[in-house]
């Protein structure tokens, strides 16, 4: 396995290929298996444009040889940054296809961020979109031409600008007349080793910038073939992929790619708003979608003034955040559907309510493992199970859940039991049918509408605002995105702070603007905990009672 990963040990790797979860597959030689299957059906669909399967495959084909061609190969790291866009789906295959290993980036991400992933995951290439909401590329410049720095290629799906050294677009790299039969043998004759890292997903932990994710071949195709079973996809799935898709949630988890495993067609929107998004259910005849509960809330309110035929739509399924069981009673007479709750993580175990189950369960239950290979346990501190139905610590380890994150040993040793199991943070109840009940976190973590946020890292980067003496960042409730981020600052002698100075350092900072604070509380002093540590939980007391107070 690449430098800087933890493979899983022999015998449980063993154990997982004679069980047949793990086949052997690679992710780009599933999606030839899938066009070879259903070449004329059509496979992704965003506005006007429209893929077949065979169409698909072929694009897949030519951006692999324009990578290729800029000397990407088998192990090097490209950062993936697209939008919902076809092109996130051909580039990331093609990719696979070589054996490279793209960041899967999010559309919020700036320089902070972007910048970051470049340089801890050694990338060669970096691949974005032009724009007045997209990221610059430009602004990885002094990257690209540093001799320090490996960053070689900026490919650019839009206006290129003016053209320069180092940057590609994205018409030139996959525009080139091919030989596609020569170059399909000749991709297929060195497919890269099952058991390597295929892509990186972005962790949302509690220590600074998100930590690496590598997702295996092995480990991914069983994800995706395993959330397809449980979900009931078929050939007759449209699945419309309204959270941005590099997400593990609507890339895989099931997402595009078990829609497209079965057949089914893939419908890509970077608009999920009732309006837009109802539009798209009616057009296309979606059946199945995944939503934060923010979104998800945001949908039934409006389905009320809605004259969209929602008919089509089968499931609705909503993760990423806790669902209060008011807002799951309300979505199948609001939307006129199932409901499935799906509690997952990057990091690989998914849960999910079963469509079969009593509506009981899926209103007030997070779901149950999808594999029999899951292992899990409820612990307390000090790593002993607690007694049934009492509050723990979720740990895990299966067949598509890692054993450690990417260049992290000293977040490794703390994040994984000495047996390799990774210690979720997520406080759980696991009921005596085997559905779990999610009721907080142990980390320092703000969940956003979905988006993880590391309090650490707010705090951090306020840290470095020349009138910021001391902050500490914390959740405070939110009633449409569950949480936002608070943070109460000791501001230095002589110097005023408003909201908007923090927030205008930090888009100066080029960090991604679902981090800025949106509440802020001047303080003399932060409270401690008898270990002088500051008492997170003294103030996100304090600001419910300030949220209460006219």
């Amino acid at each position: 396995m690449l430098d800087g990963c933890v493979p899983w040990p022999p015998e449980l790797a063993e154990r997982y290929r004679e069980a047949g979860y793990w086949r052997g597959d690679t992710l780009g030689g599933l999606l030839r298996t899938w066009a070879g299957a259903h070449p004329e059906r059509t496979a992704v669909v965003a506005g006007e444009r429209r893929y077949s399967y065979a169409e698909l495959d072929r694009e897949v084909d030519r951006a692999a040889v324009g990578f290729r061609r800029l000397g990407l190969g088998s192990g090097d790291r490209v950062v993936l940054h697209l939008p919902n866009v076809p092109e996130f789906l051909v580039a990331a295959f093609a990719l696979f296809r070589l054996g490279a290993m793209p960041v899967f980036a999010l559309p919020a991400h700036r320089e902070h961020e972007i910048g970051y992933f470049c340089d801890h995951a050694g990338a060669l290439a970096y691949v974005g979109a032009s724009g007045p909401k997209s990221f610059d590329p430009r602004r990885l410049d002094d990257r690209l031409r540093d001799p320090d720095h490996p960053l070689a290629h900026v490919v650019v799906l839009g206006d290129l600008g003016e053209p320069s050294d180092g940057y590609v677009a994205w018409t030139d790299l996959t525009g080139r007349d091919l030989d596609l039969a020569a170059v399909r043998d000749e991709l297929d004759a060195s497919p890269p080793d099952p058991g390597e890292v295929a892509f990186f997903l972005l962790s949302g932990g509690t220590t600074g910038l998100p930590k690496l994710i590598p997702r295996t071949h092995d480990d991914y195709s069983y994800n995706v073939r395993g959330a397809a079973e449980v979900c009931r996809f078929d050939a007759d799935t449209v699945y419309l992929v309204a959270l941005p898709i590099a997400h593990n949630f609507p890339f895989g988890c099931p997402g595009a790619l078990a829609a497209l495993s079965v057949g089914g067609r893939v419908v890509l929107t970077s608009d999920p708003a009732p309006q837009s998004a109802f539009a798209l259910v009616e057009a296309e005849g979606v059946t199945a979608t995944a939503l934060v509960p923010a979104l998800a809330l945001r949908w039934v309110e409006a389905a009320a003034d809605s004259d969209a035929d929602l008919s089509s739509l089968e499931v609705l399924q909503v993760g990423g955040a806790k669902l209060v069981p008011e807002l799951a009673r309300r979505i199948g007479p609001a939307l006129g559907c199932d409901v499935q709750q799906v509690f997952g993580m990057a990091e690989g175990l998914l849960n999910f309510t079963r469509l079969d189950d009593p509506d009981e369960v899926k209103f007030t239950t997070q779901g149950r493992p999808m594999s029999p290979g899951d292992d899990i346990a409820v612990v307390d501190e000090f790593g002993a199970p607690v007694p049934p139905g009492e509050p723990g610590e979720l740990v895990t380890q299966g067949p598509y859940t890692l054993r450690g994150y990417y260049r992290a040993p000293e977040h490794n040793a703390r994040g994984f039991t000495p047996e390799g199991w990774y210690r979720s943070g997520d406080i759980v109840r696991l009921g005596p049918d085997g559905n779990l009940v999610v009721e907080g976190r142990a980390k320092d973590l703000i969940n956003r509408g979905g988006e993880k946020i590391s309090a650490e890292e707010v705090e951090d980067l306020l840290l470095g605002h020349p009138a910021v003496r001391n902050v500490a960042a914390v959740a405070m409730p939110d009633r449409v995105l569950g949480e936002r981020t608070c943070v109460y600052v000791v501001s230095r002698e002589g110097h005023d702070l408003a909201l908007d100075d923090l927030t205008s350092y930090l888009e100066g900072r080029g960090v991604a603007k679902y981090k800025w604070p949106e509440r802020l509380e001047l303080v003399d002093d932060l409270p401690t905990t008898n270990v002088g540590k500051i008492d997170k939980r003294a103030l996100r007391e304090d600001v419910v009672g300030r949220l209460a107070s006219p």
